[in-house]
């Protein structure tokens, strides 16, 4: 049997293109965690690791603070990949309704635009708008999931 790679901080952080006292920083306040440490005394990480980081990486990106990343990923720990389908799904019907709130504040201005503004807008927006539609479809697809 092979035994699963590990990677020392700076593999890592080379892998999951973040700095490695990123990594290390993650590591002291507890969103990751090594797996062992090397005879000579390294951190060593798995690539459920790196898995692990690629979800902070998103979540920050979504602007959630360290500290709300932590609970997230902790909930997540405890759930099954169902439930975690379930919450996700959650997640973006709560989006889905804010942006739904966010057009209807929009559309006095909108209306307001001059026709070839209007135009430039929306050729901007259609590349997300179908890109967010073709992801429902997606969800409602798979809807038996659930």
């Amino acid at each position: 049997m092979t035994e699963a790679k590990l990677y020392r901080i700076g593999e890592l952080a080379k892998l999951a293109n973040i700095n490695s006292r990123t990594i290390d920083y993650y590591t002291s306040i507890g969103l990751i965690m090594p797996v062992k440490r090397s005879n000579y005394n390294y951190r060593l990480y798995n690539v459920e690791t790196l898995q692990r980081l690629e979800r902070i990486e998103s979540l920050k990106k979504d602007k959630y603070t360290l500290d709300e990343i932590k609970d997230i990923l902790k909930q997540l720990d405890h759930i099954s990949p169902k439930q975690e389908i379930k919450q996700k799904v959650s997640e973006l019907e709560k989006q889905l309704t804010a942006l739904q709130r966010e057009v209807k504040e929009l559309e006095p201005v909108l209306d307001q635009l001059k026709p070839n503004q209007a135009k430039h807008l929306y050729t901007r927006l259609l590349p997300q708008t179908a890109a967010c539609m073709e992801a429902l479809m997606l969800i409602m697809n798979k809807g038996s999931l659930m």
